[in-house]
C-alpha cells in the first residue's frame, strides 16, 4: 500500500513513526521515491541489498546516486554503476569513501573522467585499487602534484623479476629472440635501455651525443634518433618531447642513463625557457630536475617501457580506425593495455 499513498502520507512511514520497521523491510520502490523519502533509506537502512541499489542507482536521480555513493562498505557491484551514470560528483563522493570497494573495471572508467576533471585523479590517486599502470596513463594529463605523486608511489622496481629470469636472458638470446611473446615480455624487463641495433645504423657515435646536437635545434628526424636510441619507438618519444609538463624527459634521460647536464640540452633544444626573470632555473626546468633526482634508474625504466610498450604494441590500426571513428564497441573489445594507449593517444589519432 505504501508507494500508493500520497507524498504527503510516505513520510510518515519513512523517517518516523513506523521508520525502523520500514527501514529494515523496506519496499525497493522508495528507494526511487522523492529524495526526501528515499534518503533515511539510502543513508541509513544496513539491510538493503546491491540489486537494490543497483536498481536505485539506474532508474532514480542524481541525488539518489549520491546518497548511494556515500553508503559504508559500498560493494564492488554497486561501485561499477556508480560509476557508469559518469556523474563527476557522485564519482567524487565515491572516491572519499573510504569504505568502498572499487573494482578494476570501475577504477577503469573512472580514469577516462579524470582527463576531463583534475580533482578526480587526485581523489583516485589516493586510493588503494589503482594499479601502477592506470596511474602511468594518468600521467599524460596530471598536474606537477599528481605526476610528482605518481613517480613516488607507482615507479615500480622490476629486480624481483630479473632474478628470477636470469637464466632466461642467455636462452632467449640463443634462440635469436624466435618466441615474439617471449621477447616482447623480456624486453620489458631487461636492464639495459640504449637500443645497441641502434646505434649501430645510427650518424651518432653515442646517445649522448645525439642529445648534445639537439641543444641547437629539436627536430622531427632528430627526436627520431633519439628515441631510438633510447631504446623507443617514435610514437613514444614524440609524446615525451611534446609534452607541455616535460616530466617526461626526466624519465627519459635517468632510465637512459643520461647525465643531468642532458636534460638542459633537450630543454633548450625544445626552446623552453631554462631562467626566469631574476637568473635562477626556470620553475618548470626546476620541477624536471627534481622528478629526475628523485628517480632511481630501474623505476624509471619501469615507467618508460610501460609508455613504449602499452602506447605503440597496443595502437593496432583496428583499434586507431576505433578512435577516429568513435566506435565504442569497437573500443570495448580490446584489452587493458589497448585502453590505456587509447586513453592516452586519442587525441593525436584524431587529428
Amino acid at each position: 500500500m505504501l508507494p500508493q499513498a500520497s507524498v504527503e502520507a510516505r513520510p510518515h512511514c519513512s523517517p518516523a513513526g513506523d521508520a525502523q520497521r520500514t527501514a529494515q523491510h523496506p519496499d525497493p520502490s522508495l528507494l526511487r521515491d522523492e529524495i526526501e523519502i528515499a534518503r533515511p533509506l539510502l543513508e541509513g537502512c544496513l539491510s538493503l541489498s546491491d540489486a537494490d541499489l543497483v536498481d536505485c542507482i539506474g532508474r532514480a536521480t542524481p541525488d539518489h546516486w549520491r546518497l548511494a555513493a556515500a553508503r559504508r562498505g559500498l560493494s564492488e557491484l554497486v561501485s561499477e554503476s556508480v560509476g557508469a551514470n559518469g556523474d563527476v560528483p557522485t564519482i567524487e563522493i565515491l572516491l572519499r569513501n573510504d569504505s568502498a570497494k572499487i573494482s578494476a573495471p570501475a577504477v577503469e572508467v573512472i580514469v577516462t573522467y579524470t582527463h576531463e576533471h583534475p580533482l578526480l585523479a587526485l581523489l583516485l590517486l589516493r586510493r588503494n585499487e589503482l594499479r601502477p599502470s592506470h596511474a602511468y596513463v594518468m600521467f599524460w594529463w596530471c598536474g606537477p602534484d599528481e605526476r610528482k605523486l605518481i613517480l613516488q608511489r607507482f615507479a615500480v622496481t622490476r629486480e624481483v623479476l630479473q632474478d628470477a629470469l636470469t637464466a632466461v636472458f642467455p636462452m632467449a638470446a640463443a634462440e635469436n629472440w624466435q618466441d615474439p611473446l617471449a621477447r616482447k615480455g623480456l624486453q620489458f624487463i631487461e636492464p639495459r635501455q640504449r637500443n645497441r641495433a641502434a646505434l649501430e645504423r645510427s650518424a651518432f657515435k653515442s646517445l649522448d651525443q645525439a642529445v648534445a646536437a639537439a641543444a641547437s635545434g629539436l627536430t622531427r628526424e632528430l627526436a627520431q634518433e633519439i628515441s631510438y636510441l633510447s631504446g623507443l619507438k617514435p610514437k613514444t618519444g614524440a609524446k615525451i618531447f611534446s609534452d607541455p609538463g616535460g616530466e617526461g624527459i626526466a624519465v627519459l634521460c635517468k632510465a637512459a642513463g643520461l647525465p643531468k647536464a642532458a636534460i638542459r640540452a633537450l630543454w633548450r633544444g625544445l626552446r623552453r625557457p631554462a631562467v626566469d626573470d631574476t637568473g635562477h632555473l626556470a620553475p618548470g626546468l626546476e620541477r624536471v630536475v627534481i622528478a629526475f633526482d628523485m628517480m632511481a634508474v630501474d623505476r624509471a625504466q619501469t615507467l618508460l617501457r610501460y609508455w613504449n610498450w602499452s602506447l605503440t604494441s597496443a595502437l593496432t590500426p583496428a583499434l586507431m580506425r576505433a578512435i577516429r571513428d568513435g566506435d565504442e564497441d569497437a573500443i570495448n573489445d580490446h584489452s587493458t593495455p589497448q585502453h590505456t594507449a587509447m586513453l592516452a593517444l586519442s587525441r593525436e589519432c584524431g587529428r
